[in-house]
């Protein structure tokens, strides 16, 4: 008797094998009728999803600039494809995950370059940064010394506040000999300076600049923006006027550039993927979409979100291209090393 029931225990105690419940939730599966059935909201809203990614330039500005203000945030986009799938599979709906190749599809198309080509080519002949070093920054010094430790050969500063100026000129010159402060940009250079002057992008005081570096591989045509900032408003949009009109100066001032090596540096207040931004980007290269690793993304230092810190070359290559640590600023610096 003990034999016995320890045989029967033995036989309705044994777990049951991974292949028989696979099959029998296959079995299921195909008896249930109304698996292409549901879930068709979800699968109108992938649809619908890769009508944006695909057409963001279509959507008009003309109301609170919303087509800029969906380009700035395009690669967010693709955090909705998760989510369409767990609710896909919660709803047990074949037609709303099939769906989702599309979307998937076009994300990979539009970033995956982005988020996954090494790029990177070595070393180059010269190193920059960038730096939005905020006007209310509480450390400018330690900011400074931040900054040079990357061992960039050109760093440009944007944001500087009159007050703040001197910090940065005693903190940096040990190891940038030259620069030159035009209103509220400046730029740090290990190579001598010529043809300084301001650039005009119609806001009435200077946020930009011109100067040439010589750099032992050949002259380059340097250019610092600090394009406006562009607001958010419950009642006017995404507001971006005045951007666009500094946008469309700036794109002016490079193109009569005599210079054929051209480097731009600065905050635009705008991505690349943005349309208003297109005087610029139509006529240089993103070191960063050249380059770089992943988005870059340098704005908020706290979260970044989104790549508004640009360094934008014409007539030089791009080799490699990254986000510094975070200083006392909102933005984070950026860097790249081209070749002339």
């Amino acid at each position: 008797m003990a034999q016995a029931y320890t045989q029967e225990t033995e036989q309705h105690g044994a777990p049951e094998p991974t292949g028989s419940r696979a099959r029998r939730l296959l079995d299921r599966l195909r008896r249930d009728r109304g698996i292409w059935r549901r879930g068709l909201v979800l699968a109108a809203i992938a649809v619908l999803l890769t009508l944006v990614m695909i057409f963001h330039a279509e959507i008009p500005n003309r109301v609170g600039n919303l087509g800029s203000l969906l380009e700035t945030f395009l690669p967010w986009l693709g955090l909705l494809i998760p989510i369409l799938l767990v609710l896909a599979l919660v709803r047990r709906s074949a037609s709303a995950v099939l769906s989702l190749v599309l979307p998937v599809s076009v994300w990979l198309n539009l970033f995956g370059g982005l988020m996954f080509a090494d790029k990177s080519g070595g070393e180059g002949d010269l190193t920059v940064v960038t730096h939005n070093v905020n006007a209310d920054n509480p450390d400018p010094a330690e900011t400074a010394k931040d900054v040079a430790a990357s061992g960039a050969d050109v760093v440009a500063l944007e944001e500087l506040k009159s007050a703040a100026v001197p910090t940065y000129v005693r903190a940096l010159k040990g190891t940038y000999p030259y620069h030159t402060v035009q209103g509220t940009v400046g730029l740090w250079s290990k190579y001598p300076l010529s043809g300084t002057r301001p650039v005009d992008i119609k806001l009435g005081w200077t946020r930009a600049m011109r100067t040439t570096v010589a750099a032992p591989d050949g002259r380059v045509a340097f250019y610092v923006a600090h394009l406006p900032s562009v607001r958010v408003k419950f009642n006017a949009g995404f507001t971006a006027g005045q951007r666009d009109d500094s946008a469309d100066a700036l794109g002016a001032a490079i193109s009569d550039e005599p210079l054929d090596k051209v480097i731009l540096l600065g905050d635009l207040n705008g991505t690349m993927n943005d349309r208003s931004l297109a005087p610029v980007t139509s006529q240089m290269r993103s070191a960063q979409g050249a380059a770089g690793d992943g988005f870059g993304f340098s704005w908020p230092a706290s979260f970044p979100m989104a790549r508004i810190d640009q360094i934008m070359v014409r007539g030089v290559s791009p080799v490699s291209a990254w986000t510094l640590p975070r200083t006392g600023s909102d933005h984070l610096p950026v860097a790249a090393s081209v070749k002339l």
